[in-house]
């Protein structure tokens, strides 16, 4: 069959963007997810600690959502639950452990096929709703990896942690979450950061990292660069331009994600400077191609997950207006 919309990811652009679809009357077995996880939201799941807190309001962006769903500040499995329930409520048609290895669109006709290695599909538009924490920016020095294995982390939650010293390499609130995860598990962390304040954090977290400071489990190294990783004793050593080298237990990098330009560049989505260019809604310069969530966020943005319900709101009004025909969401209703 000739789906009349396909998702890749189902994270909460794409949770958000498949219920959008159901209220525009679009039914349930017209709309696929594919998922290449074994549950919805995985990059919540591996990369979020367990006592992780959710804000409605992230970096300053305004919890207000426009379409059918919305969150409101709690714990990480409260937002898992919450999503849990939506993808029940309204009826999500999601393929796990099923990922889009491939997207081709016909060069005479408005349809797309799509290619997981287990099955191809076929839509009328297609919507790519994966995440950027998946693909961790790399720090331009090299890690000697075989010599580190499993002291070298890019999440705090995949491998079992074990020692008393630890550093955060970044500035954003991830490094915060980090930070908060390995001190709340009894490391003494460093926290090293290029320039010479967080700049980059929520107000909360930030109090949260001078707090930690204060009562000595939190070393601020800014500014500093690591020069160069060696292992010393099967340990990292960092070895800094501005202070002296310090050696740890683990290393933990929260430097950010990259768009997937290598995946989108062969679906023949034009990017600019590393990042997709895009229309109204998200769509890409391949008609009927979208994107949503943190893919649409820029360099600086994501991490929202009421912005990444609302950019599935912003796909849907142009989908059905340019493409399938059926009402436009018509913005929040009562719960």
């Amino acid at each position: 069959m000739v789906h009349d919309l396909i998702i890749v990811g189902a994270g909460p652009a794409g949770i958000s963007t498949a219920v959008e679809a159901r209220e525009a009357g679009i039914g349930r077995e017209r709309i696929l997810i594919l998922e290449k996880g074994p549950a919805h939201s995985y990059a919540i799941r591996k990369f979020y600690p367990e006592d992780k807190r959710v804000d409605a309001v992230y970096k300053g962006i305004p919890a207000i959502s426009e379409g059918r769903i919305t969150i409101v500040d709690g714990t990480k499995q409260q937002t898992l639950d919450f999503l849990d329930q939506t993808i029940q409520r309204w009826e999500l048609n999601v393929q796990y452990d099923e990922g889009a290895r491939t997207i081709h669109k016909h060069d005479d006709q408005q349809l797309f096929d799509v290619s997981t290695g287990k099955a191809s599909y076929q839509a009328k538009v297609v919507v790519v709703a994966i995440g950027i924490l998946g693909k961790p920016n790399m720090p331009d020095y090299k890690i000697p990896r075989a010599a580190l294995r499993g002291r070298v982390h890019w999440d705090v939650t995949s491998d079992k942690l074990e020692g008393a010293t630890a550093l955060v390499v970044g500035g954003g609130d991830t490094a915060a979450d980090f930070v908060h995860y390995l001190v709340a598990r009894g490391f003494k962390v460093d926290l090293s950061y290029r320039k010479p304040a967080l700049e980059r954090m929520n107000r909360i977290n930030l109090a949260d990292m001078h707090g930690m400071q204060q009562t000595g489990r939190l070393d601020l190294l800014m500014p500093t660069d690591i020069e160069r990783l060696e292992e010393a004793g099967g340990r990292p050593r960092a070895l800094y331009r501005q202070i002296p080298p310090r050696t740890y237990d683990h290393l933990v990098y929260a430097l950010g994600g990259s768009t997937p330009a290598g995946f989108l560049q062969a679906t023949g989505v034009e990017l600019k400077g590393g990042e997709p260019l895009l229309k109204e809604g998200g769509e890409t310069s391949v008609p009927g191609l979208f994107l949503t969530g943190d893919l649409t966020a820029g360099k600086r943005g994501g991490g929202s997950i009421i912005s990444a319900f609302n950019s599935g709101v912003a796909a849907m009004r142009v989908i059905c207006r340019d493409y399938l025909d059926c009402p436009m969401p018509a913005g929040p209703q009562p719960a």
